[in-house]
């Protein structure tokens, strides 16, 4: 599946689950290492994980498979490796904290 593609998909998941605030980073010309930043929010951890699970129950029967994930044992922020989409998931504070979108715009 081709980056715009996934990008589109983890869009329609996270808004269908609820998620808050979602943005997404062009990183094609900014990083080698992906083309793309999905950012959202969830309301709490629950939700923060909830978020996160979503996404990989629904794109693993579509072959697409996280290849790494982390942080999100507790709840603040869990990251989502699928290639060229990352897709990074905070609840509110951590993600004013850490304004990723301030940092790579």
């Amino acid at each position: 599946m081709d980056a715009d593609t996934l990008k589109s998909k983890i869009i329609a998941l996270l808004e269908d689950k609820k998620g808050g605030d979602i943005t997404v980073i062009d990183m094609a010309e900014k990083s080698s290492i992906t083309d793309y930043f999905v950012i959202a929010t969830g309301k709490n951890t629950t939700h923060v994980k909830a978020l996160a699970e979503e996404l990989e129950e629904k794109l693993e029967p579509q072959g697409v498979f996280v290849k790494r994930k982390e942080g999100l044992a507790d709840g603040r922020w869990g990251v989502l490796v699928y290639g060229d989409v990352i897709v990074h998931i905070f609840n509110a504070d951590t993600r004013d904290y850490y304004c990723l979108e301030r940092l790579w715009k």
